[in-house]
């Protein structure tokens, strides 16, 4: 017996079908999938860190590449020596501190619960530099980074990164020309903590001042700067006891 496929009995039955078969390959991908994709976080958040702390494979002057994946953790062993977590007045030891989420931890923050917050102590160069993690809102959504800061608060490197700001606008953030600025930028003033403001017309275009605790504004990007500006400043001041427990000013 035929089936008669101009029913709409036929239709509804076929495409729930088509909608479980789907769902459940998907489902199935995704559950196979799931140790790929967290190896992948692992490495790019020790990319990043890396990448604030001046360790990558950049070449020519506007260039960003990381560690590849298949040395990025040979590496971050190599300049990385010690993770910390500081809770409250606490401040423990973890290799695993790079894992920590640190928009959740600023989730339960504003919940009234006591985050967890990473540090990381790297070494580049005979030197040794502490890198915070950032995280704020630009213009349409999240932004995020890392930032490694001397003894004298002066700033060795920067990584942003950001969910979807405009391309060739707000996306700009992630580029060298920008995070290049910041580099030998204090974000202290005076002895006091202050960030570094990204600020248009400061009259200082190729960022010659490094006493000014300011970096030019990206065109057409105001709002995507002043998220910047106010994510240092807020993540800075969570790190406040810390900075000043290591800082020479």
């Amino acid at each position: 017996m035929a089936v008669n496929t101009d029913k709409n009995v036929y239709t509804v039955l076929f495409a729930t079908l088509m909608v479980v078969v789907v769902g459940s390959i998907l489902a199935y991908l995704a559950s196979g999938l799931k140790p790929l994709i967290r190896e992948n976080e692992r490495f790019e958040k020790q990319q990043n860190i890396l990448y604030a702390l001046g360790v990558n494979e950049n070449e020519g002057p506007g260039s960003v590449d990381f560690i590849p994946t298949d040395r990025v953790e040979e590496v971050f062993s190599q300049h990385i020596r010690e993770q910390l977590v500081i809770s409250g007045d606490q401040i423990t030891r973890d290799d695993q501190a790079y894992l920590i989420d640190i928009k959740k931890e600023l989730a339960a923050k504003k919940s009234g619960q006591t985050p967890r917050l990473p540090v990381f102590i790297g070494e580049k160069d005979g030197k040794t530099y502490h890198i915070l993690p950032m995280y704020g809102k630009g213009l349409w959504d999240a932004i995020w980074g890392f930032m490694a800061l001397d003894e004298n608060m002066v700033v060795q490197g920067v990584y942003f990164d950001h969910k979807g700001e405009t391309p060739g606008l707000g996306s700009n953030i992630k580029e060298r020309f920008f995070m290049d600025d910041f580099i030998g930028e204090s974000i202290v003033n005076n002895g006091r903590l202050v960030g570094i403001g990204v600020v248009k017309g400061n009259n200082d275009p190729v960022n010659n001042d490094k006493q000014d605790n300011q970096v030019d504004a990206l065109a057409g990007a105001t709002i995507t700067g002043n998220g910047v500006t106010a994510m240092i400043s807020e993540s800075l001041n969570l790190y406040k006891d810390y900075l000043q427990s290591i800082s020479t000013k």
